[in-house]
């Protein structure tokens, strides 16, 4: 009985991402874009820890009949794909015309790679740019950069999507794990510090803060060409 227990709060534990995305949403409509990313941020904490719980919870032996991964992607999807995409739609970071066209891109592209079998591979790798649109969104608010350039990076993101580049799992890649997870705990305080500071974040932290996803697209690309090469 306690263990059963156990599992059903794990399960409401990943659940409450969906409620911290709507926490988020309700922010973006009233303009208050930092504390949007606040809760956004949030939601990653859930996010990075729910499945510690689970695994520990055996959430998967006890609640059989219940799909903890299927309920995973749902939060996924609102948190990191339908909430930042309305970021787009209601702070006009591309221009209003292409509204429609790069929030359209982001859900529907998104949806396909949330859908497709080896999405997440056995081996611990996405398929395809794996819909880190609240990171992207928040990057190109502090960016500053024209919106015809906002709308070309995200257009170009969602392109990528379909192409089958293997991205690493950061917690769990098999591949340098321990440098990844120490420089993705490192740029994760920065992001931290930098959301704290927003709007006033120092230009040299904000490119400064671009190291770590530099080098997980270079590993990520390193390794897709290591694998085909075998």
């Amino acid at each position: 009985m306690l263990g059963r227990l156990t599992a059903w709060l794990v399960h409401l534990y990943t659940a409450s991402g969906v409620v911290l995305a709507l926490f988020a949403a309700q922010n973006i409509f009233q303009y208050r874009y930092r504390d949007a990313f606040f809760w956004l941020a949030l939601q990653i904490v859930v996010d990075a820890t729910d499945g510690l719980f689970a695994r520990w919870a055996r959430v998967s032996e006890v609640t059989p009949r219940f799909r903890g991964s299927h309920l995973d992607d749902i939060v996924d999807y609102v948190a990191y794909v339908f909430v930042p995409a309305l970021f787009v739609w209601r702070s006009l970071i591309v221009p209003s015309a292409w509204t429609m066209v790069v929030t359209s891109a982001m859900l529907l592209s998104s949806a396909y790679g949330f859908s497709r079998d080896d999405g997440k591979t056995d081996d611990h790798f996405f398929t395809g740019f794996p819909s880190y649109w609240n990171i992207t969104v928040f990057y190109l608010l502090l960016g500053g950069w024209s919106q015809e350039v906002n709308g070309i990076i995200l257009i170009a993101l969602a392109v990528l999507v379909f192409v089958p580049i293997r991205y690493v799992y950061p917690s769990r890649t098999p591949a340098l794990r321990g440098t990844t997870v120490a420089f993705g705990s490192a740029w994760a305080a920065l992001m931290l510090w930098m959301l704290w500071r927003m709007p006033l974040v120092p230009r040299t932290m904000f490119w400064l803060s671009l190291a770590f996803p530099i080098y997980y697209t270079v590993l990520s690309l390193v390794l897709t060409t290591r694998r085909a090469a075998r």
